[in-house]
């Protein structure tokens, strides 16, 4: 840092810094004010170096430590700039042993220094200030000199309390308290059957399936029961054969389009994958399987019993006169109600069916073998050994159950049921399949 050079102390034999003296012309000045006391009492100076040892046997340098004092020689430079402007001064500490830099012819050589502990090189950069102090040196002229650098030992900075950290005040909102976790800002209900119920009710009036299949048995049952009852109304009499037996030649048709609409309820979806939407959507399995169930139950149920209920009136209206048969409540409860419940069950058989199979086709094929194989196989059952079996399988077929709901039954078959006993025959069948396909259905995989 480059500023007005005063004159510079010689440096004294003992070390220590020179009195300044006055150049000759110059009158005397008031001594100094005495220097204030530090702030805390000075380091000893370090005891004067030691002479060099041998050549032979070079003593290590030991450095000094840090709150040691010392001196650093000063080198004036040529100020670049006019007093009071930011410049550099090069600050250069020797080592022993090291030969001193050399200084220009026009200046005269500096006053020995004592060998500082570390050797290097330090470049001070000085900032401009507003109201820049001069360095005051001691000694003649713009010469370099030296200048006592001494360190003072600092006084531990005092440990300050940490300072509470200031938060602004959060804004109310209305979300949960903290530590309650993440809360959906989407309203949640639970979920519960009616939920399941809705969905697949959704699905089943949205499919095509649906329409042609029930389409397909109201138009069977309707219009064979017409057919029959106006071919029948040409008779005379029709003997004790009740008039609402006639219907039963519909409803065998429509019971094969009920069946491939229970089996397309699930295996549908295993086909497409839409199962795995549903149970993701839903993973109560069994919650699943029931709404698939009331579902397809409740929609068969009520398009059965309206069609069986236009075929009960019209078959009375056209052949109540040539029957000899009173048709009670019961009967016509029977022959309307029952087989609607009969035909339902047979349907929620062949869902369960589709639930274990998961394949369309082979589990339609498998409810038509159950439904006319066992009358078929009974046909050819013609010697004597095998009439017990043919009598079995003839009573307990499904046609000859349907026509036991109409109130008669084959005149050709010798025991099998009779009153309601077909529809709780089906009923325990169907519940034992939907048993089995719950445990399936939670045992495997989509």
């Amino acid at each position: 840092m480059t500023s007005p050079q005063q004159p510079q102390p010689e440096p004294a034999a003992n070390g220590t810094e020179a009195q300044p003296q006055p150049a000759p012309g110059t009158p005397p000045q008031a001594p100094a004010a005495p220097p204030m006391p530090p702030a805390a009492p000075a380091v000893p100076q370090a005891p004067p170096a030691q002479a060099a040892p041998p050549a032979q046997q070079p003593a290590p340098e030991q450095p000094a430590p840090a709150p040691e004092a010392g001196t650093m020689m000063l080198q004036a430079q040529p100020a670049p700039a006019p007093a009071g402007e930011a410049g550099t001064m090069m600050l250069q500490a020797q080592t022993p042993g090291q030969p001193p830099q050399p200084v220009p012819a026009d200046r005269p050589a500096p006053a020995p220094a004592a060998p500082p502990r570390e050797a290097g090189t330090m470049m001070l950069q000085a900032q401009p200030m507003p109201e820049p102090q001069p360095l005051a040196a001691h000694g003649p002229g713009k010469d370099a000199g030296t200048m006592m650098l001494q360190a003072q030992p600092q006084a531990p900075a005092p440990a300050q309390a940490p300072q509470p950290y200031a938060q602004a005040p959060a804004a109310p909102h209305a979300g949960p308290a903290p530590g309650a976790g993440y809360v959906s800002p989407i309203p949640a209900t639970p979920t519960h059957l009616g939920h399941a119920l809705a969905s697949e009710w959704t699905k089943i009036r949205s499919v095509r399936s649906t329409i042609w299949t029930l389409g397909v048995m109201a138009v069977l049952v309707l219009g064979i029961g017409a057919l029959v009852a106006t071919a029948v109304s040409t008779n005379e009499s029709i003997g004790a054969t009740p008039p609402l037996f006639f219907g039963f030649f519909g409803m065998l048709l429509g019971i094969l389009c009920v069946l491939p609409l229970g089996v397309l309820v699930v295996s549908s979806e295993y086909g497409t994958g839409m199962i795995r939407t549903t149970l993701t959507a839903c993973p109560a399995r069994g919650r699943v399987l029931a709404a698939k169930a009331l579902v397809f139950f409740g929609l068969t149920f009520v398009v059965t019993t309206v069609v069986t209920g236009l075929v009960a009136i019209m078959d009375n209206a056209l052949l109540g006169d040539l029957s000899r048969a009173e048709v009670t409540g019961a009967e016509w409860l029977k022959s309307t109600v029952g087989v609607s419940l009969y035909v339902s069950f047979l349907g929620l058989l062949a869902l369960a069916v589709g639930s274990l199979i998961r394949h369309s086709a082979g589990s339609i094929t498998i409810m038509i073998g159950v439904v006319l194989l066992p009358f078929v196989l009974s046909m050819f059952m013609l010697t004597d050994s095998l009439s017990d079996l043919r009598n079995f399988l003839l009573g307990y077929s499904i046609p000859n159950q349907i026509t036991v709901m109409y109130g008669s039954k084959f005149p050709f078959v010798d025991g099998g049921p009779s009153g309601w006993e077909p529809l709780w025959i089906v009923m325990g069948i169907a519940a034992l399949a939907l048993g089995g396909a719950y445990a399936v259905m939670r045992q495997r995989d989509v």
